[in-house]
């Protein structure tokens, strides 16, 4: 498909299903100094879970965000909970040993079970479902595969099953099949956590960005507007700051795509993941008074140079073929961030912190490994045993079979459109000529600006420099964002910072 084609794919809007419907919040920002017992940096799974699990405990918390909550990457999310991870099992199995695969799969399905009990005793209105999850083999060629996890799973104590029945409208040579899974509006769980942290000496503060960390006797987090004293902190802002840059080395970002249409048959009665290549991730929805049909996949490591317009356009006509899906009405991606030894991290923040916690490398399943991972931190600051503690610890060590990627930090040219060099009066002509909602990178004079000309015709301009360690950001045509090649950092189209491990705004430059 050529890029101009490719280019052309409009459908839909370019924003979250979960996002579109959930409505908004109002919490305040950051003003003064607050004391807590516990500050978490993050408004998302894994912050959000480790809070209200730590105020119900007793202990006083403050959550800081710096956007609202539910925009991050679990307002992203397919809104699956399950244990069942394609073919997790198999992989750890073969990594990490027999009890590591078990340790995941328990702490996994207990989490799907914490999710279900805070929907019903927090009376959280979100969706919840309970319905059966399927990893299947498309083909034969994967059949042993998924005959192998399922009879793995089932031996380490979940529900699982092999079964040539599969639910879907076209056929498949069998799947792994997990019981008493769940599906939510992620973004509805969340702000629904949130209500129910703030209050009663404890805080959710939005449009506030933590921007330094200091840890001593107490923890000192500085951010805009104000700052917060704790005795401890959690960072879960899927790529941390203030680990010294270790986590982005060992869990580097992985992009995915989704896209949302609408469904005349009957919705699945079930969500989906296929073993073979491409994957294609399936569930459906029922949100006012429609059914949609969730198509999710086409991922790929986020260094990589792609036009998102071309995965979106490959999703969606999936969803069409095979169900006879509408148009569609959404279209999203997500980044996360990938243990390179598949497992995640949660501990403490660099090997010599002893009240600074991190959880990250929730490996695409952030809405159980996030809440198991937030369960476990809560009782470590409690002083209550847990048995996963040792499996996502922090601090281990790589494993010698995994190598780090090699990715340069120099100023480095990344998207679509970049013009290297460019004389002025040439550079007013490629400015000029730019369309509505489309970016270029024009380096003139030795100095790199990133510009975006908006649906009225003005145009923004920023430094194309990203404010993390200096690579040249490019232009996402499909979600009309400033993505950075090296390590994941995106920003809007006016510098702001949607992802880390980016703290700073791109600089305004002078638009001509």
């Amino acid at each position: 498909m050529s890029e101009a084609s490719t280019a052309g794919f409009a459908e839909g809007v370019p924003l979250s299903l979960w996002l579109a419907t959930a409505g908004g919040t109002d919490f305040p920002k950051l003003h003064g100094t607050v004391e807590v017992d516990v500050a978490v940096i993050g408004g998302g799974i894994a912050g959000l879970t480790a809070a209200l699990a730590l105020k119900r405990s007793g202990r006083s918390v403050a959550v800081l965000e710096a956007g609202r909550i539910g925009t991050g990457v679990t307002g992203h999310t397919t809104g699956k909970v399950t244990s069942l991870h394609r073919l997790a099992y198999t992989e750890l199995d073969q990594t990490h040993g027999r009890s590591a695969a078990r340790i995941y799969g328990l702490a996994n399905q207990a989490a799907v079970e914490h999710v279900a009990g805070v929907v019903a005793a927090e009376g959280i209105s979100c969706g919840f479902l309970r319905v059966a999850n399927y990893t299947f083999a498309a083909a034969g060629d994967a059949l042993p595969a998924v005959r192998a996890e399922a009879g793995l799973a089932a031996g380490l104590g979940l529900p699982a099953a092999f079964t040539a029945e599969v639910p879907l409208p076209f056929p498949v040579a069998g799947a792994v099949r997990f019981d008493g899974q769940a599906q939510i509006h992620s973004v509805q769980y969340l702000q629904g956590l949130a209500a129910r942290v703030d209050g009663e000496g404890s805080f959710v503060f939005e449009g506030t960005r933590a921007n330094d960390l200091q840890e001593g006797t107490r923890v000192r987090i500085a951010a805009e507007g104000g700052t917060v004293l704790a005795a401890d902190a959690i960072v879960a802002t899927n790529v941390p700051f203030g680990d010294h840059g270790r986590f982005e080395a060992l869990c580097p970002p992985h992009r995915s795509y989704i896209v949302a249409a609408p469904l005349d048959t009957p919705a699945l009665d079930a969500t989906f993941i296929s073993a073979d290549e491409p994957m294609r991730s399936l569930l459906t929805v029922h949100l006012n008074g429609m059914t949609y049909l969730l198509t999710g996949g086409e991922g790929h490591p986020a260094a990589e140079p792609v036009d998102p317009a071309s995965r979106h356009a490959s999703l969606a006509a999936f969803a069409r073929s095979q169900f006879g899906a509408g148009p569609v009405a959404y279209r999203w991606s997500t980044q996360d961030a990938m243990p390179l030894d598949g497992l995640p991290y949660a501990g403490p923040l660099n090997p010599d912190s002893r009240h600074a916690f991190v959880i990250t490398g929730l490996r695409k399943w952030g809405l159980t490994n996030g809440t198991a991972a937030a369960l476990m931190l809560a009782d470590l600051l409690n002083g209550t045993p847990n048995d996963w503690a040792p499996l996502f610890d922090s601090s281990r060590a790589p494993s010698p079979t995994v190598t780090r990627p090699e990715v340069s930090t120099a100023p480095t040219p990344a998207g679509t459109g970049n013009i290297d060099g460019t004389r002025p009066d040439d550079a007013a002509r490629q400015i000029a000529d730019l369309a509505p909602n489309d970016g270029t990178v024009i380096e003139t004079a030795g100095a790199s600006t990133a510009y975006f000309r908006d649906e009225a015709g003005g145009i923004h301009a920023v430094s194309a420099i990203c404010t993390h360690l200096g690579c040249t950001v490019g232009f996402n045509r499909g979600e009309r964002t400033w993505d950075c090649p090296c390590h994941g950092s995106r920003f809007d189209v006016d510098g702001k910072v949607i992802q880390g491990p980016a703290t700073e705004d791109l600089p305004q430059r002078p638009a001509p």
